[in-house]
């Protein structure tokens, strides 16, 4: 028999039916890569580049609800979701699903870890399951991310960016010079060393 909290519906109700789903659930972070019920359709919600939630055209403007849905997104191969035990409904999402805040540095050499807090106060540590990696924008800018959990990636601020690059340093990966971030002993390159002038 279904349980009738965890409803889910891509009609005008959904978002009041969706927030009781995730209430529900109980944990903070539920366990959403073991639940596999059926596809019911897309919704009316949108994560705008710059982070901010949208429903049916309108932003979402309590973060603690923003915090309650982005508990139960899932990125699944063809499409983001959210996802409750029982209904799983497609978003959109223009850009990456979460914004990196703010940065903590520690240490250097060797001994560095960096820590990012997301807008919707997730604390990642980069490492191995957490990288960061960098794309280019479209004027050929820096655009870093960082891993937050099963294929949801955190965009780094443009101010936490000028942050993050100042840590950079050349090294040698794979017999090329790159300029990169290390982090402990792994390192995440952004571009090969001699295009540092025009990054």
């Amino acid at each position: 028999m279904t349980d009738p909290s965890f409803t889910l519906s891509a009609d005008a109700g959904a978002l009041d039916r969706l927030s009781a789903a995730v209430k529900g659930a109980g944990a903070k972070t539920p366990p959403v890569e073991r639940w596999n019920p059926p596809f019911c359709g897309d919704i009316d919600m949108r994560i705008a580049a710059d982070g901010a939630w949208f429903y049916n055209g309108t932003p979402i403007g309590r973060p603690a609800l923003v915090r309650l849905f982005a508990s139960i997104l899932r990125r699944d191969p063809e499409r983001f979701v959210l996802v409750t035990p029982v209904e799983r409904v497609g978003i959109a999402v223009e850009d990456a699903p979460f914004l990196a805040v703010e940065m903590a540095v520690a240490g250097d050499g060797l001994g560095r870890t960096i820590a990012f807090r997301t807008n919707v106060d997730d604390l990642v540590h980069v490492d191995a399951a957490h990288p960061l990696r960098f794309d280019k924008d479209e004027g050929g800018g820096i655009k870093p991310y960082v891993l937050v959990r099963g294929g949801l990636w955190a965009l780094v601020t443009r101010a936490l960016t000028f942050d993050l690059v100042e840590l950079g340093e050349d090294r040698a990966v794979d017999g090329a010079l790159m300029f990169g971030v290390g982090v402990g002993e792994m390192f995440f390159p952004i571009a090969p060393a001699s295009d540092k002038a025009t990054s």
